[in-house]
């Protein structure tokens, strides 16, 4: 009997060190709490003080845009938002890979990164372009789209549940692209809210 308990950790322990190695588990889930809570924030601001909420694709014929129609303080917003939500994520994560005693950047991060990356950049030249030619309502369910696609692709190297995630984040692109008015709010929901709801359960599921 005991001999049977020992082969059956023996196996537990080398299913552990196999997924250790083929998956990122790293990631910190107050790292997506805190980026939910910094795109609810975002939103709010973008609203309340930017008066941003586009009801169509392009903005009203009069209109002023000064020769761009996203305002320069949207954009650092935004911009701003995405430098905390990231350097918050890689601090984190760092503190986790060494409490674990690994690296955070090994091969099986950087695969994963690689493949967040086709998406990403693909869905953030397409913003920039849609920017350009005053289509200013796509870009917060397009971005949706895409953050859920580099997600999606994510699942493979790193906790199941981002699979899940990224679905969600896609399904509300979608929403949003087709009810334009309601964009902020579906962006709001899958950078806000459904990052935090993650965040708490990838805590609690494997963290605690």
């Amino acid at each position: 009997m005991k001999k049977e308990k020992d082969y059956i950790g023996d196996i537990a322990e080398i299913r552990s060190m196999m997924e250790r190695s083929s998956k990122f588990l790293s990631l910190s889930g107050w790292a997506g709490v805190m980026a939910g809570v910094y795109a609810l924030a975002a939103a709010y601001l973008s609203y309340a003080v930017l008066s941003f909420n586009p009801g169509e694709i392009t903005p009203p014929i009069d209109t002023p845009t000064n020769g761009f129609p996203i305002p320069p303080q949207l954009l650092s917003l935004a911009i701003g938002t995405l430098l905390l939500a990231v350097g918050t994520a890689v601090f984190l994560s760092q503190r986790k890979s060494s409490e674990r005693g690994e690296k955070l950047w090994n091969a099986t991060s950087r695969r994963m990164v690689a493949n967040m990356a086709i998406p990403l950049v693909t869905g953030g030249l397409l913003i920039l372009a849609l920017f350009a030619n005053g289509m200013v309502g796509l870009a917060a369910p397009f971005s949706l789209i895409f953050y859920g696609l580099a997600l999606y692709g994510a699942g493979s190297f790193t906790y199941g549940a981002i699979k899940l995630l990224g679905a969600m984040e896609i399904t509300l692109g979608l929403i949003g692209t087709y009810f334009i008015g309601y964009g902020l709010l579906c962006w709001a929901i899958g950078f806000g809210v459904l990052h935090i709801v993650y965040g708490i359960y990838i805590h609690y599921r494997y963290e605690k």
